[in-house]
């Protein structure tokens, strides 16, 4: 009997089985040295940040995607993206189906023209680093850079995509999984939405309203966090440092508050809270316990530090010593503080 006697379709395939078998595979690429960057969904909501939100519902405008982008769902969210890739003007994913496929995405990079027309129209609004990153920018600049016509993200005709399936459809849903996939995917790392377009997103920053706001606010909680402007991205999402380092000069309002707390507070609850805080170290097993005793999901524990659900359950499953970004482990401090606060009261 051939793979597609029955009426012309493969045979069905139990998803529990397809996923067996594909983790199997990406277990043995793994151990051949390859990177394997799999799409993991906790839910039914696939982009929960500005970044991926704004992803999704732009592809899902056009009427050519409409159609064809929902058979993607399913299969983004029952893990059926082993891999996903992403680069400069291109997408490289595996996904699993009824064997596994390799979708290939092709995207032009953002004019040079249009990207100076939206840094020009940015001008005076995006002051850090992180506020770009994060999303956390007044309306009229989201409105900009999610403009349909002229903002960050491509259009149909900018995208060209093919899977080794058999399916001949304009877009099969492996690849309608990884369009989603990639809004999944800039949860956690936005900034590869500017290096897939081909763009340089410090740009956007507006240094001189940056410095102004600094020096404005200095020696406030708004000052640290302004300076942020002048930093690289790898001090905002790149540079991992061991829990016993000494202190990062730019550190978060978090943990420079806990430091505070510990030494000058005169509430003993307070005082206890704030040192255990200090004293916090993030390993695996005691990040879990942290989450559980908040008795938080992964996806609710992920949204209180800024991180996705992966990136918790990755910590969680990790053997050995972690290394944290310094605006994540102030985030795991300020809610070790809480926890034991909450427990001594």
């Amino acid at each position: 009997m051939s793979r597609y006697d029955n009426y012309g379709w493969a045979p069905y395939v139990p998803v529990a089985e397809r996923r067996a078998k594909a983790a199997k595979k990406m277990d043995q690429l793994r151990k051949k040295g390859a990177s394997i960057q799999p799409v993991v969904i906790e839910g039914k909501t696939i982009a929960q940040s500005f970044w991926g939100k704004a992803w999704c519902t732009h592809l899902d405008s056009f009427g050519d995607y409409s159609n064809r982008l929902p058979r993607g769902r399913t299969y983004v969210r029952n893990g059926s993206v082993c891999h996903l890739d992403i680069g400069k003007g291109t997408v490289e994913a595996v996904v699993s189906g009824t064997s596994l496929y390799t979708v290939t995405m092709s995207i032009q990079t953002l004019p040079m023209s249009k990207w100076k027309t939206v840094i020009h129209r940015c001008k005076g609004g995006i002051g850090s680093l992180l506020e770009l990153l994060q999303g956390k920018l007044s309306d009229a600049i989201m409105g900009i850079v999610t403009d349909q016509n002229d903002g960050l993200f491509p259009s149909p005709r900018e995208i060209k995509y093919q899977c080794t399936c058999p399916d001949h459809a304009g877009m099969c849903k492996h690849i309608a999984a990884v369009v989603y996939g990639i809004g999944a995917r800039l949860d956690s790392r936005p900034e590869l939405l500017f290096v897939l377009r081909g763009v340089d997103h410090e740009e956007m920053i507006d240094t001189d309203a940056a410095v102004t706001t600094a020096i404005a606010a200095e020696g406030t909680g708004t000052s640290r966090r302004r300076r942020l402007s002048g930093a690289s991205l790898d001090n905002v999402f790149g540079v991992e440092f061991d829990a016993g380092e000494a202190p990062n000069p730019l550190e978060p309002k978090a943990e420079i508050a806990a430091k505070k707390a510990a030494t000058k507070t005169v509430n003993p609850t307070a005082k206890k809270a704030a040192k255990s805080a200090l004293r916090f170290r993030a390993t695996p097993l005691a990040i879990r316990k942290l989450r559980e005793g908040l008795a938080l999901s992964r996806q609710a524990f992920a949204a209180q530090i800024g991180v996705s659900a992966q990136t918790v359950m990755n910590w969680e499953s990790k053997k050995g010593p972690l290394k944290l970004q310094a605006a994540k482990l102030a985030a795991l401090q300020a809610l070790a503080a809480k926890a034991q606060e909450a427990t001594a009261l």
